[in-house]
């Protein structure tokens, strides 16, 4: 008897620790995944280059860290995506800006205004008041030529209207708003042809790159990875 009762507590207190460990591990898992939604959410995020309108700075298959902790707090607010005609609630973010610097020449990640469940990136070219020009493919802000180290120029191949990747302007950014442009001046759908972006849909500043596929070869792009984002 005296055996049997204890081979039934030694079975017993197995059970238990068994059940505390799979606690623990349950435990350790959802607080693994809640800190990894809320760094992903509000302090660094990973995206996917997957066109070449910011070449030669960011090339198809660059995959780069985002700060989202750049420019302000990216506070959480209740939005509706459009997924094939029907209205889905979701939460988003939008950047409150309490402290850094949005300056010419950063390059950002953003909500493309028109899509919003769809994220660019871009160079910031005008700031809010600035007025932008493109005279004969050269960038002009408040009548002053812009230095331009990254832009590159590898022929029109978009659809409509070539005309403003030769002339544009003069423009005058909004207040609250931000004027981009991709560095691959030609190939570039942006902020010429759809506007400005609010500051509070950025999400973040791309500073590095940490992997990089060349999708043709087949192989790393080696050289890239590491490299920081200017």
């Amino acid at each position: 008897m005296e055996k049997e009762a204890l081979g039934t507590i030694k079975q017993s207190r197995e059970q238990v620790s068994k059940k505390t460990q799979f606690r623990e591990i349950a435990e350790a898992i959802v607080i693994a995944l809640i800190l990894a939604l809320v760094i992903r959410t509000f302090v660094l995020q990973a995206f996917k280059i997957p066109s070449g309108s910011m070449e030669d700075t960011l090339l198809i298959g660059d995959h780069i860290i985002v700060s989202k902790f750049a420019y302000g707090l990216q506070v959480p607010k209740p939005a509706v995506v459009n997924i094939i005609g029907v209205n889905v609630p979701f939460l988003e973010t939008k950047l409150i800006r309490t402290w850094g610097k949005i300056n010419r020449g950063d390059v950002i990640v953003f909500r493309f205004p028109g899509d919003r469940s769809k994220d660019y990136i871009k160079r910031v070219i005008g700031l809010p008041g600035d007025k932008v020009e493109l005279r004969d493919k050269a960038i002009y802000v408040n009548n002053e030529k812009w230095n331009d180290p990254y832009g590159v120029y590898k022929g029109r191949v978009l659809g409509d209207d070539p005309e403003k990747t030769v002339n544009f302007g003069p423009y005058t950014v909004p207040n609250g708003y931000v004027f981009f442009m991709g560095d691959n001046r030609d190939r570039s759908y942006d902020s010429r042809y759809w506007g400005p972006v609010p500051i509070y849909d950025i999400k973040g500043k791309a500073e590095i790159i940490y992997w990089a596929w060349d999708k043709e070869n087949h192989w790393v792009r080696l050289g890239r990875i590491g490299k920081l984002i200017y």
